[in-house]
């Protein structure tokens, strides 16, 4: 049942921070959203799943929020992330001089189990000149829903601001905060070659407060682990500063301890501005983890498929019928959607939910995307074990079993249940794979039963998945619409780019789905997904057009549309879901992991790589 709204919630006070203002920090756990104008506006700690405790993001101040920025309102802020990191360094200019906010979450680099804190540290160096700076923090624990009981500790040396509310508490270090409407702040000083170090701890209530941080070290080695696994990405090709990026935000979104890898680390951002398209993007997908291993393992990281092999093992447990296409970060299968009275939404955009409605579908192309990045892994060298190999025999069986039924497809539409074209030929590669596993592997299965439920079902879709007089691709069953999702049809080999009935469907896409230059996902007022309003061009499906330009021969139309997608991005290479070419802005939960495979995937066609890892090999 949706939770009660909370009347009482503060208005918003002007117009929202666009999406692509905010940079993301994280420590392999979950993350912080801050601004370009040095506001901490998102952070659910200890993992991106859990509740705010800063959530001005769908609200404004009165909801949580950590500011940081020089007194000087006319201050001026540039930002970049430090090479091959996710520090984040902001450089403020004012009329007094020239301060660096250096903001980081150290990585936790001694404990081998999940640590009982989370931290932020928030570094002030002067460059030039004496900067005067104010900071202001807001807590409003548990998606703003309480209010914390808060009181200054520590000494006059090293003064503390500890703040609790029901199961979580927070301390902060390194300047004395003074009381102001249920907010509290503090203004200091630094001068070119002095530093300030503010820092945030959140810990569970019922211990005691966790020792301040050695900054120094902890900023060190969190930049070290950061670069040794950046260092080692390949890429031979163009956009290769993008592609890096890319890489480590799909690495940010991995769980260090469960191997999860969440879709995005926010929720309820809106693909329709001011609409209720509003979604919580924190959970693990099937579909989106197995997308993201692909790409990782195509650029040599087989360990990170290992640990999320491990994790699907855990997750779907003794019984594949049991399946769901999304869980939590450890594998929870209970992530029913619920709507917060407490956070008014970004700029209005209501509901805020948490949890996720699309927990129940079937939805027929997920196990599909599973088996297709399981086989990549296994030309990659990963071997299988005495349960992995089993486990996918029986999602093998598990897709059989639902051979017949409509499904609410790639897209998760809340409209009626559909024979969608994209997600009966997933169901075919969950086959084929399953076939080539036996054959060309030597791994035991009923290869030839199979095959032939595969080849039945490739005649299936060739007979009804296609639009008789215009012999291009649909939707689903018995419509003459198309879907951005078709461009996969020749990424896992169910046929090629340059065949006649791809090129007529990215024909019909160009001509039905296009807006000002960008693809749809689909036509949302045809009814299809059962929802209200609009929403903007999906950033990943442009990308997947690049790739099929590049796999077709129109390699000129696949860079031009490269480089305009690349240049959709933040200042420091960030991606949202969906981009507005018109209002010339950021949609959607940001940054989004499948607009940044997808990426990686575009740069890798354009660089002569087509298709899926397993049909490169």
């Amino acid at each position: 049942m949706p939770a009660a709204r909370n009347e009482d919630a503060a208005p918003i006070e002007d117009a929202p921070t666009p999406i692509e203002d905010y940079a993301l920090i994280a420590d392999g756990r979950t993350g912080a959203l801050i601004s370009r104008g040095g506001d901490v506006d998102w952070f659910c700690p200890p993992r991106f799943d859990a509740p705010s405790v800063f959530g001005a993001l769908l609200g404004d101040a009165e909801h949580g929020r950590w500011s940081l920025r020089p007194v000087d309102a006319d201050a001026v802020p540039t930002r970049h992330y430090v090479e091959g990191t996710f520090e984040l360094v902001t450089r403020w200019e004012s009329e007094g001089g020239v301060v660096d906010v250096h903001d980081v979450m150290p990585v936790d680099t001694e404990e081998k189990i999940v640590p009982a804190r989370a931290d932020i540290v928030r570094r002030v160096v002067g460059i030039r000149g004496s900067v005067a700076m104010r900071t202001e923090v807001r807590m409003r624990f548990d998606y703003a829903r309480a209010l914390p009981w808060v009181r200054q500790t520590g000494t006059d040396d090293e003064p503390e601001l500890r703040a609790t509310a029901g199961p979580s508490a927070v301390v902060m270090r390194g300047v004395r905060f003074m009381a102001q409407d249920h907010a509290h702040a503090a203004e200091f000083t630094v001068a070119a070659g002095e530093s300030r170090d503010l820092a945030l701890t959140w810990f569970p209530s019922h211990l005691h407060p966790p020792a301040p941080l050695d900054a120094d070290r902890a900023l060190a080695a969190t930049a070290d682990l950061w670069r040794e696994w950046s260092d080692t990405v390949t890429h031979d090709g163009p956009h290769r500063e993008a592609v890096e990026r890319s890489l480590l935000v799909l690495r940010a979104l991995t769980n260090t301890d469960t191997g999860g890898i969440v879709a995005a680390p926010t929720t309820s951002l809106p693909e329709d501005f001011g609409g209720s398209r509003n979604w919580d993007y924190r959970y693990v997908w099937l579909r989106d983890a197995a997308l993201t291993l692909e790409v990782l393992i195509t650029h040599g990281f087989l360990a990170d498929a290992k640990r999320w092999r491990n994790w699907l093992l855990r997750a779907v447990a003794g019984d594949a019928a049991q399946v769901q296409i999304m869980y939590g970060i450890a594998g929870e299968r209970d992530l029913a959607e619920r709507e917060l009275g407490s956070l008014p939404g970004y700029g209005g955009a209501a509901p805020v939910r948490i949890g996720n409605g699309a927990v129940d579908q079937y939805q027929g192309d997920v196990i599909g995307e599973v088996l297709v990045a399981l086989e990549a892994a296994r030309l990659a060298g990963l071997d299988e074990t005495e349960f992995s190999w089993p486990l996918q025999r029986a999602l093998i069986e598990r897709v059989i079993a639902g051979i017949d039924t409509a499904d609410n497809g790639i897209w998760e539409i809340r409209g009626t249940p559909r024979f969608f074209t994209h997600s009966r030929v997933m169901m075919w590669a969950a086959l084929d794979r399953g076939v080539r596993a036996v054959r060309d592997h030597g791994l035991d299965g009923d290869a030839e039963r199979w095959a032939r439920i595969r080849d039945r079902l490739r005649a299936e879709i060739e007979e009804r998945g296609v639009q008789r007089g215009g012999g291009y691709f649909v939707q689903h069953y018995g419509t003459d619409a198309v879907d951005a999702s078709l461009l996969v049809l020749p990424q896992v080999g169910f046929c090629d780019a340059d065949d006649p009935r791809m090129l007529a469907t990215v024909e019909e896409m160009e001509r039905t789905l296009l807006r000002d230059g960008l693809l749809l996902r689909y036509r949302t007022g045809s009814g299809v997904d059962g929802l209200a309003g609009d929403e903007h061009p999906f950033v990943a499906c442009s990308f997947w057009l690049v790739e099929q330009y590049a796999a077709s021969g129109r390699r000129a139309d696949a860079k031009a549309l490269m480089a305009r997608l690349v240049g959709y991005a933040n200042d420091v290479g960030l991606l949202s879901e969906e981009y507005d070419p018109r209002a010339r802005r950021q949609a959607g939960n940001t940054p989004q992991a499948l607009s940044h495979l997808t990426l990686v995937r575009a740069a890798d066609a354009l660089a002569g790589h087509s298709g899926r890892a397993a049909d490169r090999h």
